[in-house]
């Protein structure tokens, strides 16, 4: 697991963006349709409290670019945006800088320009390893991009985290699960997984409305991402991220339909773990009583969301009752089932 930073987000809806992809509207998601300033930059800093006049007294923050591309915009915006923030990191308030940006806006000398002014990880916004997808989705790049710019990041000392969707226009599961495997190869520090959210006022609205796009439901995304993450678990890399962060705007109908759950990375933790017990009992001999031992942190992962995950088992295996119980014996992860007297 990552340590857990105090991250200060600040959101450029669409900045530096050359391409309009078919899921994206940005100022819905982020809640802004503005262009970011240097005085609101400024403006967010002084809300958290970070000062320059006084040093850190607290946890430091690292100071995020969300949201739009950051390495395609004008280099003097991005030297502009960039200086704003560094009496607050020579004070101690901002210990780091991270900015979100394209696979084909990654160059020697903007890599150099964010050493330069303290920017130590980069999120990279591959979404898928197919190239059909990516063209169908209108992303304007190719996987070659990808691989290259994680070259260049590497090269450059940067620490770097990269981005897939799942449920792409031209997609399927299986190549869903071979961009995780691509991805999960070039060895990031991180990973961001979103299943695609049919968002109003986007190209893939229409296409949905249209017909001509098959909707990835809650239950595709999670029966899917279920498998797509122990892929990165076994090479032990971070999953920060899984689904779009729950706000008031998707939660209130901005989201018309696609893998939008305000608890989506729940459901497929929860999801997984059925997945292991079920594996473990189609192998075993079971009597009418069942106990399905887990770590302590996660029994309400096993149990499921209102029971789901035992009424599922008990459904699968009806001549059986199942009971979780925490035993502090078993690693995260697992599910052991002792021998049952029956």
């Amino acid at each position: 697991m990552i340590p857990r930073k105090r991250i200060l987000p600040v959101f450029i809806p669409h900045l530096g963006c050359p391409h309009h992809c078919v899921f994206c509207n940005q100022n819905a998601i982020t809640g802004q349709d503005y262009s970011v300033t240097v005085e609101m930059v400024k403006d967010e800093l002084e809300s958290a409290g970070c000062r320059t006049d006084m040093n850190c007294d607290s946890d430091p923050y690292e100071l995020a670019f969300y949201g739009g591309s950051f390495t395609a915009i004008p280099e003097n915006v991005q030297r502009e945006l960039l200086s704003v923030v560094q009496p607050y990191r020579k004070s101690g308030w901002i210990r780091s800088i991270r900015c979100s940006t394209r696979p084909d806006a990654i160059f020697s000398d903007n890599l150099q320009t964010l050493r330069e002014f303290g920017v130590d990880t980069i999120e990279l916004g591959c979404q898928s390893m197919e190239d059909d997808v990516l063209q169908r989705s209108g992303r304007g790049h190719t996987s070659e991009d990808v691989a290259e710019a994680v070259r260049r990041i590497r090269e450059h000392g940067f620490r770097f985290i990269l981005q897939m969707m799942t449920g792409l226009p031209g997609s399927d599961p299986e190549k869903d699960l071979m961009t995780a495997v691509k991805l999960a190869d070039l060895e990031p520090d991180g990973v961001r997984i979103y299943p695609t959210v049919i968002i109003r006022d986007t190209p893939l609205y229409d296409l949905w409305q249209a017909g001509k796009y098959n909707e990835h439901t809650v239950e595709d995304a999670v029966s899917l991402c279920s498998r797509i993450v122990p892929l990165f678990q076994e090479k032990q890399i971070p999953i920060i991220r899984l689904g779009l962060n729950p706000s008031d705007d998707l939660s209130g109908g901005i989201a018309a339909g696609g893998a939008y759950h305000p608890s989506f990375g729940e459901l497929v933790y929860s999801r997984i773990m059925r997945n292991r017990a079920e594996t473990i009992l189609r192998n075993s001999g079971l009597s009418d009583h069942v106990e399905l031992h887990v770590a302590s942190s996660f029994v309400s992962k096993m149990t499921g969301n209102r029971r789901c995950n035992l009424e599922y088992l008990e459904r699968s295996f009806p001549d059986t009752v199942f009971r979780v119980v925490p035993d502090d014996q078993v690693s995260e992860w697992d599910v052991v089932v002792p021998l049952q007297k029956g």
